[in-house]
């Protein structure tokens, strides 16, 4: 798909104020409008799926996985993509083919039951794979990657300020999406939830995009950050990027894998946890109603460590916030062993949720032009974004055969927590690769 032209239907250079602020907000609802295809706006329609279509749960977490793992290795290809067509024409090709999935998912008991006839659960198990696969890359994948890196692409000296704005805005959707789909499952059934979302996500989200996405700020006229540099032109940039990295010489680079697998981590965490977050806390004596409710507190410390990482991410090394995401990540793990044994549980999970949810937000979008720089930032972060739905793939897998076979799901606790304890440790010795490039600035 050809490139649209930057200064079509306005000229983003004529705005009054630097453009790249509506980019923010253009970029945040783009990482919003995934919510279908994140696992927390999947997690709802687990239920519904398994009582509609015969399935159990583990073979319903199975084609999730598969799905999950086929769309990862779409990624890289679409990470390419983004370096050629630019954010706003794959943006607009991966939220029409997002609507697509949905409106067909809404129609799929119609279409294996009336239209194909099929009872047989192995062949429900695939088109459903197929289904989930195609969720997912648009969804969790492309949609969400194209939004975020079109955030980075307009700052660099403010890049951890002005995106912490952009990802409290997300954190709070994020956390308020649950409740919101379970209010249009409960009023228009679950094949009306889709329906909606596929008009909203397929139709509506395009125009918009359409009209205000924009690529690079370049292509304006404009610059990075705007009028900030000349504004603080006597201030010195603590970490410049000397070197551009191409995607071969990234993957060679220690930083990266420690990077990407304590990222994939927390994708595995939190994607298993959510996707049977009312199974686990009904093994632990708990209700729905809890468990549901569980991702609105945790929010509200997402929305605080966001803001507070956001900030000190210009100014901090990266690795410091790795820290905080692995120990964060025991903290919440720890909750879910414990669940059914420590009243305290319950807030752990809050807390470390919190806590992993916010510096996620963080990493996810400063890293990799710190440290590898803009120009092949598409590639780079394509690769990055597979592992990590690679990752998101394991979690309901992981977790569902733990309480099949092993009888609870804290198997699956301990196997997380001593993967994010490993992580942390790998931590120490992941500074920023542009270092060896410069001696006056040190990360």
């Amino acid at each position: 798909m050809p490139k649209l032209r930057a200064n079509t239907p306005f000229d983003p250079a004529r705005w009054p104020f630097f453009y790249g602020w509506i980019i923010l907000i253009c970029g945040a609802l783009g990482v919003v409008m995934s919510v279908p295809g994140q696992t927390m706006g999947v997690s709802v329609f687990t239920d519904p799926l398994i009582e509609v279509l015969g399935l159990s749960r583990d073979q319903l977490s199975i084609a999730y996985m598969l799905g999950t793992i086929g769309s990862s290795f779409l990624l890289p290809w679409a990470g390419r993509k983004y370096d050629r067509w630019g954010a706003r024409s794959l943006a607009l090709t991966s939220s029409v083919g997002l609507g697509c999935v949905l409106l067909f998912l809404s129609l799929v008991d119609h279409f294996l039951f009336d239209l194909l006839a099929l009872t047989n659960s192995l062949f429900i198990v695939i088109i459903m794979t197929i289904g989930f696969l195609f969720l997912r890359f648009f969804g969790q994948g492309v949609l969400t990657m194209t939004s975020r890196n079109m955030m980075m692409e307009w700052f660099d000296k403010r890049r951890g300020f002005a995106t912490g704005f952009s990802n409290v805005f997300v954190s709070l959707a994020f956390s308020a999406s649950p409740v919101f789909l379970y209010y249009l499952i409960d009023s228009f059934s679950w094949q009306g939830a889709w329906q909606f979302m596929a008009l909203l996500a397929g139709v509506l989200f395009p125009i918009f995009i359409i009209l205000f996405f924009r690529d690079k700020p370049e292509d304006s006229g404009l610059k990075p950050d705007g009028n900030y540099n000349k504004a603080a032109k006597v201030t010195k940039h603590l970490f410049p990027v000397v070197k551009e990295y191409t995607r071969k010489e990234a993957l060679r680079s220690y930083p990266f894998w420690v990077f990407a697998l304590m990222l994939s981590m927390q994708g595995l965490y939190i994607t298993g946890f959510t996707f049977h977050v009312i199974s686990i806390f009904k093994e632990s004596g708990l209700s729905e109603t809890q468990a549901i409710t569980i991702f609105q507190p945790s929010a509200v410390i997402a929305v605080i460590v966001t803001l507070t990482g956001s900030s000190i991410s210009d100014h901090v090394p990266l690795k410091y916030l790795l820290y905080a995401l692995g120990i964060g990540g025991c903290i919440a793990i720890s909750g879910v062993i414990f669940l059914s044994d420590l009243e305290i549980a319950y807030y752990m999970i809050i807390a470390g949720s919190g806590i992993t949810t916010g510096v996620f937000s963080v990493l996810t979008s400063v890293t990799w032009p710190r440290y590898y720089g803009r120009q092949h930032l598409g590639a780079i972060s394509g690769q990055f974004t597979m592992m990590i739905v690679f990752g998101s793939a394991l979690g309901p897998i992981l977790f569902s055969t733990s309480l099949t076979y092993l009888g609870s799901y804290q198997s699956a606790g301990w196997v997380c927590f001593a993967i994010y304890g490993l992580l942390t440790l790998a931590a120490l010795k992941a500074d920023n690769p542009q270092k060896r490039f410069y001696s006056s600035h040190e990360e």
